[in-house]
């Protein structure tokens, strides 16, 4: 079969690398980047550092209000699949480039793959939370991380097409995580000791676009009483000298890390604070105390261990949450599989389109 996989930001590259490998052994898979994340921080790295094969088609779109940025994606994906004519089109997470690479596919008639299927914040103000419901519902396969995730899609009424198969970021980081403790020296490099750092990331647009939701959060990480790492994402660059916001005492700022040095100062941290869903699972499969700056997370089982707490973005609560973090001896239970998930999905992507129709919405109409 052929397949195309539609990328366009850094939690997507890492989610392709294992699913990629496998699909390839197999398969012929066009790799269309939409350009969403787009310098060498946010992008080159990881293809570099993953193994990933050079995208087929770079589309450059680039970063833009989401209306503006979502139609470009739409209309240059569905060039390219006319072009491609793959036989399924698969899409990882909740990206505007998923949202466009699903509807592309759609409305030519193309079978979707959906890679992490069934998460829901219920936060309709977050436009990830958009593209993912949207995703899911033209969906022919839907490839649910847990149980949880499946009974979110059956009461949305979707049964069909739904394989629970775990988290391909346990695949990513079982395939990548020696060669990140081997490799990286990001720890030596920012003259850093392990557990005696914080480390943040702080992304969001809800965090971010608010004056005082930004101000308030990097005056937390300025009153917790080790130092902080913070890796600064573009958008929250782009702010903080937007605002004039000075340096704050007890943060320092990194331009973004690649993929093994961010494992790396995951591993190292005595907690990680973040609104990133993909670093509260990384930081539970490494065993590290998170602290989501979010009042959601699609991730609920790891609130419900205790290993993962939502403080929102009121300083007092994050403090909080960081000194009341969990310590060596709390049961840490495995949540979303064994590592085997690109396995699971290529098997069940081999056997070839379902019966019951081409896309998600044919076969539940």
């Amino acid at each position: 079969m052929k397949f195309a996989t539609i990328l366009g930001a850094r939690p997507q590259f890492v989610k392709a690398s294992p699913l990629s490998r496998g699909l390839r052994q197999r398969h012929q898979e066009v790799l269309v980047h939409t350009g969403q994340h787009y310098d060498y921080g946010m992008s080159d790295v990881f293809f570099e550092e993953l193994g990933i094969p050079a995208p087929d088609y770079h589309l450059g779109i680039g970063s833009g209000p989401h209306g503006a940025q979502t139609g470009a994606m739409l209309a240059a994906v569905e060039t390219v699949l006319q072009k491609e004519a793959p036989e399924a089109v698969i899409v990882y997470g909740d990206t505007n480039s998923t949202l466009a690479g699903a509807l592309a596919a759609a409305k030519l008639h193309l079978p979707v793959a959906h890679v992490e299927a069934g998460l829901r914040s219920f936060n309709r103000r977050m436009p990830e939370e958009i593209n993912r419901v949207l995703a899911d519902h033209v969906s022919t396969w839907l490839f649910a991380p847990s149980e949880v995730s499946r009974q979110r899609l059956e009461r949305e009424g979707i049964r069909e097409g739904v394989h629970v198969v775990g988290d391909i970021m346990v695949d990513a980081l079982r395939l990548h995580g020696e060669r990140a403790a081997a490799r990286s020296r990001a720890l030596e490099r920012f003259g850093l000791r392990r557990g005696a750092y914080y480390l943040a990331t702080v992304h969001r647009a809800e965090n971010t676009d608010d004056p005082d939701v930004l101000r308030g959060i990097l005056w937390a990480l300025g009153a917790l009483d080790q130092p902080v790492v913070l890796p600064i994402h573009p958008r929250t660059e782009k702010r903080v000298s937007e605002l004039g916001i000075r340096a704050v005492a007890n943060v320092r700022v990194l331009p973004p890390q690649g993929y093994l040095d961010m494992l790396a100062l995951q591993r190292g941290a005595a907690c990680v604070l973040t609104d990133s869903g993909g670093m509260q699972k990384e930081a539970y499969y490494l065993e590290v105390p998170c602290v989501t700056l979010r009042n959601e997370t699609e991730w609920v089982e790891t609130v419900a261990t205790g290993w993962n707490t939502l403080a929102g973005t009121d300083p007092e609560r994050i403090l909080a949450a960081v000194a009341q973090r969990p310590g060596a001896g709390t049961p840490h239970p495995e949540l979303y599989g064994d590592g085997l998930t690109a396995r699971r999905i290529v098997e069940i992507l081999s056997a070839g389109v379902p019966a019951s129709g081409l896309t998600g919405a044919t076969a539940r109409s």
